[in-house]
């Protein structure tokens, strides 16, 4: 009995497949197929999505190891999604990507007529570009007739609905909409309606895992599957990577290392209010039933590393050159705070307007100065999340578990756990959302119970490499965090929320 996972990610695309005691037997990966419309705007092709996932899954099936799957779960990046015409069945749009900011002055028109707060408590969202709503809105504006008898389906969705021929999604991928309601499990009908739009514009909304159909016939032959296979959605990828690697208990955070980082945290089920609209976090159903995430991040941690890489030689310098310019710096603080705002700032502090910037250079810093800094600086930001997280949920955070490219960095990682005075947890495994798309879907299909998951998971905890915080340079880093990184954050922001204006008024 083997189970398949499915991972619809920014960069690449991946199938997994997974033995019964978690162990991976084959993965295989794609690019995730973007190209420019017309207009210049960045999109992922439907059909080249689906034929990079169809030969991901072929190559992961060789040998004729089709016939053991016991059911299909699917996971992806949350906010990405299409429009597809009901009638045909092909879709009316291209993927349009969670970062693409097409939607930025849309936002404030996607609350309807319903308050900010108000809508917090019902979608545990703030208003923001990346959500699904403002990008169908910008997508009426430019073709006015395009919603009518389309419904809109996430990455995860329409991956589903080409391996069954059935519309549906689950409730973690529809609460990142900024349409759902995650209070009471339904799409929010007075705010869509107060928007023109109509609640058969959505998928029915199923918990993490539902079978929602079984793999049509003939992509069973093309892919050597037996009959009735179930396919699941098993929702957001941050929400199924957390279970896989047993980060769904209070004080222990998943950190998703990668282009952007977040952490997620998970939390019962429960009414949300003013304290937490005010620490910043955004909140959403979690993968695990009877739960929810907080979550916060940033855009640019590893992208802030990439982009000082490009800057700081003819040639990008390569990891190994990186790690290299590192080992000749001191432990602890470098002097230098760096602000990550490459592309603005998120949670805790989400303003678009925000910028990066360099504070503190002197004549002796050199590059890798520079470097240990961006790692601090990226590091201080996901700290101002886990305090926040800390303060609303009144639980003390002391240990991360990390995946993705950012965790073969021992230098980052070390400088990440003396700044947090947490514990990191690596855990062996490279594909947590593959495993854990597979998990969920187990699970809700019935093809898994509870406790072979705790089995699969304890072993991926146990087998994990564990990065001890320094206590020295732990007072050393808060003296740095406390009276630098967060003393600058108003006065800099209040200088480039200026220049903006400015810039707006000309």
């Amino acid at each position: 009995m083997t189970f398949l996972g499915i991972d619809i990610g920014t960069t690449h695309s991946k199938a997994g497949l997974f033995a019964e005691d978690g162990t991976a037997l084959a993965v295989a990966t794609r690019p995730t197929p973007y190209h420019k419309s017309h207009g210049g705007l960045i999109e992922i092709d439907p059909e080249g999505l689906w034929q990079a996932v169809l030969q991901a899954l072929e190559e992961v099936l060789e040998g004729g190891v089709g016939e053991s799957v016991r059911v299909i779960g699917i996971a992806s990046m949350a906010e990405t999604g299409l429009l597809l015409d009901m009638e045909s069945g092909k879709p009316r749009t291209a993927l349009v990507p969670w970062f693409d900011d097409r939607a930025r002055d849309l936002v404030d028109v996607s609350l309807g007529q319903v308050t900010p707060m108000e809508r917090f408590k019902r979608t545990g969202l703030h208003p923001a570009f990346k959500y699904s709503l403002p990008k169908i809105l910008w997508l009426r504006e430019q073709e006015q007739d395009i919603t009518k008898g389309a419904l809109w389906l996430s990455a995860s969705d329409y991956i589903a609905y080409r391996l069954t021929g059935n519309c549906s999604t689950d409730y973690t991928l529809a609460a990142r909409t900024y349409g759902f309601r995650i209070d009471t499990r339904t799409w929010d009908g007075e705010v869509l309606e107060s928007l023109g739009l109509d609640l058969s514009l959505f998928p029915k909304a199923y918990p993490s895992g539902h079978a929602i159909g079984s793999v049509l016939k003939d992509v069973c032959l093309g892919l050597g599957l037996g009959r009735d296979v179930p396919v699941a959605i098993s929702g957001h990828d941050h929400s199924c990577a957390a279970l896989a690697v047993g980060a769904t208990t209070p004080g222990i955070v998943y950190d998703s290392m990668g282009t952007a980082e977040s952490l997620m945290g998970t939390l019962k089920e429960g009414p949300l209010g003013e304290a937490e609209y005010s620490s910043g976090l955004t909140f959403g159903c979690h993968v695990l039933p009877g739960h929810m995430f907080w979550m916060g991040g940033q855009s640019n941690a590893g992208g802030s590393v990439e982009w000082l890489r490009g800057i700081l030689s003819p040639s990008p310098l390569n990891y190994d050159e990186l790690e290299g310019l590192l080992a000749h710096t001191e432990p602890g603080p470098s002097g230098i705070i760096y602000l990550p705002y490459l592309s603005g700032s998120a949670s805790p502090w989400p303003d678009a307007h925000a910028q990066g910037a360099f504070i503190g250079l002197q004549k002796r810093h050199g590059q890798a100065d520079l470097l240990k800094a961006v790692l601090e600086g990226t590091a201080f930001e996901m700290e101002a999340v886990r305090r926040s997280a800390e303060a609303v949920t009144g639980t003390l955070i002391n240990q991360m578990t990390a995946v993705g490219g950012g965790t073969r960095n021992p230098y980052w990682m070390q400088i990440k756990a003396d700044i947090s005075c947490c514990e990191y947890v690596i855990p062996p495994i490279s594909e947590s959302t593959l495993l854990g798309a597979a998990l969920v879907a187990g699970l809700g299909c019935g093809v898994l119970d509870k406790g072979q998951i705790d089995g699969i998971v304890a072993k991926q905890k146990q087998a994990g490499v564990r990065v001890i915080p320094d206590a020295e340079r732990h007072g050393e880093y808060r003296y740095w965090y406390e009276e630098a990184y967060l003393r600058l954050q108003e006065p800099l922001r209040e200088y480039y929320n200026y220049l903006s204006k400015e810039r707006s008024d000309v």
